[in-house]
């Protein structure tokens, strides 16, 4: 496809709504709030941002500038920045291949969430007991029919966007998606700072207590910290450089990455203040783990004035959260197949409908016909396998390959890199001479540290 005919976003807010809905996901607000719980509240969210800023971020800020040098998907992009003869390139496939496991997985999670906002509006939960509720999510996850249906339903509604092109299709939607999705959270957000008992929650949340973080244990918070800031922003496979690759050169690259990060970050800690005061409120355990939005939450809604109400609009707004995580990655390997073959978007659409639903079939019938399945040991499941193969491994090591590929001479080039990065107008990434330091020596060693602690801890 010729660079000059490439489609690009109809403004700078269409590039960092979609950009911010690709690293908003459930990340933030799934994982984040519950993990937040597990490691000691409001000291886990301080290191948190710390790694942020020194570790996801500088990360974002090389994929993009990739993906803008280049104008390219990672289908093309180490090919047309890299020096002649080296083989760069050959990571595009474990890139490509990242993109199509998440979706593996995810939209089997992000068809549960799609069916939990119908049964709370329909008021499935209504009178259940604790005990109740975890009955249904485990009929809900054994049931082939209902989570292969709501995968392919989740499928087919992100190509389908997809196959409007980037401008009439993604950017217009997915805007509109990332303003109800904020809306939704701060009137919900507001909702839990008045429910009686909010105040704990709170203070749990937002005030660091360091005690907390020693019973969880350090080194693991620590880890932990590293790992969710690392995660949430969807780096290491590309995910990030193909939104580079339809941007103009006016704006340099670390403000409009701060933007993203600090939107991503809004929202993950608007879904712990949505969820925290909601626990303390009806005395629930904020350290219930992954199944604290789908049997801890609903709980809490029975027991809440107008709760049938409250949850069906939580999980509306986590159903925008994970669709636009979906359709964000699924234009990537929308680009994938028309860089590599030049194939219309259309055609790219239907074929990788067809493919992406035989490919999420193992993961929506994980708990149900292959609940037998425990690749990683008893009590694990195709899900946790696909999950860490991406999360454990793809992303950290794609991660340093981006590094690399920008800071060394073997590579794109440091000085190349830099003058990508800083073209244009706003907030600079300096020259200085600490800077390259730290992102050639320092940022991998840390980057492998989140490897090597995904295997140890």
């Amino acid at each position: 496809m010729d660079n000059h005919n490439r489609e690009q976003f109809s403004s700078r807010l269409g590039f960092i709504l979609i950009s911010a809905g690709c690293a908003i996901g459930l990340g933030n607000v799934w994982r984040f709030p519950f993990i937040t719980g597990q490691y000691g509240g409001g000291a886990f969210v301080l290191l948190y941002i710390f790694f942020l800023i020194i570790l996801g971020l500088p990360i974002m800020i090389v994929e993009f500038a990739v993906g803008r040098g280049s104008q390219k998907s990672t289908a093309m992009s180490f090919d047309t920045l890299e020096p002649k003869g080296t083989k760069w390139h050959w990571y595009k496939w474990l890139a490509m291949g990242g993109n199509y496991l998440l979706m593996m997985y995810y939209t089997t999670i992000s068809g549960w969430m799609i069916l939990y906002f119908f049964k709370m509006l329909k008021g499935d939960f209504s009178g259940l007991s604790s005990k109740g509720v975890a009955a249904v999510f485990a009929a809900t996850t054994g049931n082939p029919a209902i989570c292969v249906a709501f995968m392919i339903l989740t499928i087919a509604a992100g190509f389908a966007i997809c196959g409007g092109g980037l401008q009439g299709g993604v950017e217009r939607i997915v805007k509109v998606m990332m303003v109800a999705l904020i809306l939704l959270m701060i009137v919900l957000a507001v909702n839990s700072l008045f429910l009686p008992g909010a105040g704990k929650g709170l203070a749990f949340y937002l005030k660091p207590n360091f005690a907390h973080m020693a019973r969880a244990g350090i080194a693991k918070t620590v880890f932990a910290a590293m790992g969710q800031s690392f995660f949430t922003l969807s780096i290491g496979i590309g995910s990030m450089a193909i939104f580079g690759s339809y941007i103009g050169k006016d704006k340099r690259l670390p403000g409009e990455a701060m933007t993203i990060a600090g939107l991503d970050t809004l929202v993950a800690i608007l879904a712990g203040i949505i969820i925290f005061p909601a626990c303390f409120s009806y005395n629930v355990k904020p350290t219930a783990g992954p199944s604290l939005i789908f049997i801890t939450l609903p709980n809490v809604f029975n027991h809440m004035p107008n709760g049938r109400l409250w949850g069906a609009l939580f999980f509306l707004f986590m159903s925008f959260a994970a669709m636009s995580t979906v359709i964000a990655v699924l234009q990537n390997i929308v680009a994938y197949a028309t860089d590599l073959t030049g194939c219309s978007v259309k055609k790219a659409c239907v074929i990788n409908t067809a493919v992406m639903i035989l490919l999420s079939l193992p993961c929506a019938l994980g708990f149900s016909l292959l609940s037998g399945i425990h690749p990683m040991g008893i009590g694990t499941t195709i899900l946790d396998l696909e999950d860490f193969i991406l999360s454990n491994n793809l992303m950290p090591l794609g991660s340093l390959v981006y590094l690399f590929f920008c800071v060394s001479r073997y590579g794109w080039g440091y000085d190349r890199f830099i003058a990508e990065v800083n073209e244009g107008i706003g907030l600079k990434l300096p020259r200085h001479k600490v800077v390259r330091f730290y992102l050639t020596y320092i940022l991998p060693l840390i980057v492998l540290a989140v490897f090597v602690g995904g295997y140890l801890l």
